[in-house]
């Protein structure tokens, strides 16, 4: 299987909006929402992003309280934290006056229910860095407790489920053995989920190599995938695909 990051509608989608959350000007709140059902690639993409941009990372986690998510902060900014959470938050404010950075919390949904999530809207309104909170897909619901929070949210961005074309192009890049299209037609019925198509790619490679073909179709993928694994029955495919 190749190992590369694909760009999905989702994907392009999500670029561009970043750079919309970037340029927008001063007086404009920063603060944005980027959601949706598990499984299209959201992690993901938020962690080639990161890559690829000069910003600050964190994984909110169960438990999390703002001792330990200042703390998170300050590790990414190459700083070590106080013992008291507001000497901490000084420092990390005048770090990101200095050299401001987009902020992204992952799994933002740990952080609603003990109100951690409140100190992250002082630090974007102290330093107006751009904040990016990410959830699952019932985020923004979860978000309406905290009004001056959602007033300040300037959009969100919702991870669609994918479309037939976004599981062929995630299909057709990430394999390393040829498919025709009829054959992409019939894996692309399979799975809608990213793990689950990387599962799949995986499982047809590794049965395609085992039984030496090294091109595939529609007919040898059904033979594949329904356990027809007898080495006879497949070469007969591979002769009428041939």
């Amino acid at each position: 299987m190749n190992k590369k990051f694909v760009k999905t509608k989702n994907v392009k989608e999500f670029i561009g909006f970043m750079e919309e959350l970037k340029s927008l000007p001063p007086n404009i709140p920063k603060i944005a929402l980027v959601y949706g059902e598990y499984g299209l690639g959201k992690s993901e993409t938020i962690k080639w992003w990161t890559f690829k941009n000069d910003c600050i990372y964190v994984r909110a986690t169960k438990g999390m309280s703002v001792r330990w998510l200042l703390s998170e902060i300050s590790e990414e900014l190459g700083e070590e934290a106080y013992w008291h959470s507001q000497e901490t938050f000084n420092m990390i404010e005048n770090k990101l006056r200095q050299m401001p950075k987009t902020i992204i919390i992952d799994e933002v949904d740990y952080l609603i229910n003990n109100n951690v999530i409140e100190i992250l809207r002082d630090l974007h309104d102290r330093t107006n860095c751009p904040l990016v909170l990410v959830g699952m897909a019932n985020i923004d619901k979860k978000l309406s407790r905290y009004p001056h929070l959602k007033d300040r949210i300037y959009k969100a961005f919702k991870f669609q489920s994918y479309e037939s074309q976004d599981i062929k192009q995630i299909i057709s890049e990430l394999t390393e053995i040829p498919i025709s299209s009829d054959g992409l037609e019939y894996l692309a019925t399979r799975h809608n989920q990213f793990r689950q198509i990387v599962k799949l790619i995986n499982k047809v490679e590794k049965l395609a190599k085992t039984n030496g073909i090294d091109k595939l179709d529609e007919t040898i993928l059904r033979n594949l995938l329904n356990e027809r694994q007898n080495i006879t029955t497949l070469q007969t495919t591979k002769q009428i695909y041939a």
